[in-house]
Parts: C-alpha cells; structure tokens; sequence
C-alpha cells in the first residue's frame, strides 16, 4: 500500500460545499504527522477512512473517530491528526462511503445538505458494521496495542453512544453531544465508562441528560456526563475556529484537557 505524508492527502483531496472548513484544511497541511487514506471491507462495502500516526515509541490506544452529520469534513480530519499529535492512533471512516458520485463519499456528494441527508439516510446495521470494520483494521495495526476508545460529535456523538451497546471490544466512549439510544433496555449492554461533553446552551440534547444517568445507574453502568458553562451545540469545532467566541473557546480547551486526562488512564 502506497503511503503519503499527511499534507499531501489533504493538498489531493477534492473540493466540497460540505467541507468548507478552510481553516481546519490549513493547519492540517502544516502538520508533520503520517497521515494516509485506507480503504477497508465492510462486508460487501468499501469503506474510505482517514488514519493519522502518533509519533511515539511505543505501540499506541486507538481512537475510532465518529464524524459529525457533515460528513468526513476538514475538521473531523484535524480532530484526528490532534488525536495523533496526543500520543494515539486516529482513524475516522468516511460512513457514507460509496453513496457519492462515481461510488465516493462525503467528497462526492456535493453541497451540505446532500450530505445531511444521506447521513440521515444511513441504516443503523450498516453504520454498525462500517464501525467494526474500521474497528478490526485499526487495532490489528502492528503500531497499535490493542486498546481501542470510541468517540463521535454531534450526529456522531450519538453514534458513539449507540456504538457501545453493540461492541464489547471499547475501552471507553466519549459522547461530544450526542444524544443517547432511545432504547434504554440497549443501554444495559455497555461494557465501557461514558463520558460525556455537553454545551450549556444546548437545551435539545441536554434534555436528555436526566434521564441517561437514571438509566445507565439502574443498569450499573458508568456515565460521566460534564456541562461546559455557556458553550453551545458543536464547541468543540467551533471552539477551535478562527473566530470562536470566548465561551466555545474556553469549553473546548477544557474539554480536550479533561479528554486527554482520561486517555490517559486506559
């Protein structure tokens, strides 16, 4: 297999309405980590991921990287170059792999809203399977070590959550928020911790936040949610953009510090 350095990945890849996030495509063309685009089988499906290497000694943990309802944008991609330069081996999987033009994904698609709309689109079982599959590549790497942690944001923070009532093989999850399977009975399968990251000013997915933790303590479960103070929905890439305002910004140094402690401790 071919490999490339991580700025000339991102200098090849295609222009998007759905990655316009040129800020995220600018730091991540000065980054010095290995970066490659991996194309691995989920069942009769190619699935496209973006893996970034650690530059560390030793084998590494795994951070399975959930995307958000925009596809496999500029920032997810960032977010998992960051992950790499914290001492971990990212792979985010582009989930909606073959649904563009000419059998692509998120690139393909076109504008923001067909991609929401595919993302919508998505059938539980397949983003299951694709999330296993991306899953089994990553932890059979020779530089890892065979720990994996799930994480997701937003559409993918919920993916996350659903993630852990289905894998029994997760350290640990990390919900950026996401709300939680609406099936309560699913939330009794989950054999990793949950820890959560919610925007104060973020009502529609904080409403569930009462309910997840009478839940998961009925199931014996642990769930660690966290509120970051006047932080709204999606603080974590917003947080990080060039002209983020000073409560997205705060909460989202905050919140890559207390995920980082908790990294960590796996």
């Amino acid at each position: 297999m071919r490999r490339l350095t991580l700025s000339l990945i991102v200098a090849v890849a295609l222009p998007s309405a759905a990655r316009a996030q040129d800020w995220a495509k600018a730091q991540l063309e000065k980054s010095p980590r290995h970066g490659e685009y991996v194309t691995v089988k989920s069942g009769g499906r190619d699935v496209k991921c973006f893996v970034v290497y650690p530059e560390v000694k030793e084998k590494a943990t795994a951070v399975l990287v959930i995307h958000e309802i925009f596809g496999l944008a500029d920032w997810v991609r960032l977010m998992a170059d960051e992950l790499a330069e914290a001492g971990y081996i990212a792979i985010a999987p582009d989930l909606l792999s073959g649904m563009g033009k000419n059998g692509g994904g998120t690139d393909e698609l076109g504008d923001r809203n067909a991609v929401m709309n595919a993302i919508r689109g998505l059938k539980p079982e397949q983003v299951s399977a694709d999330l296993d599959a991306a899953s089994a590549y990553v932890t059979k790497l020779p530089a890892c070590n065979g720990k994996l942690v799930v994480c997701g944001f937003c559409w993918g923070g919920g993916q996350s959550f659903a993630y852990a009532t289905h894998s029994k093989d997760i350290k640990a999850v990390f919900v950026f928020y996401g709300t939680p399977p609406q099936n309560a009975a699913a939330l009794a399968r989950i054999q990793a911790p949950v820890y959560g990251f919610y925007g104060e000013n973020d009502a529609r997915v904080n409403a569930t936040i009462p309910g997840t933790e009478t839940a998961m303590k009925q199931a014996g479960k642990t769930y660690d949610p966290k509120i970051y103070e006047g932080a709204g929905h999606g603080f974590m890439r917003a947080g990080e953009a060039p002209d983020a305002n000073a409560a997205n910004k705060k909460a989202r140094a905050e919140a890559w510090e207390r995920w980082k402690d908790i990294l960590k401790k796996i």
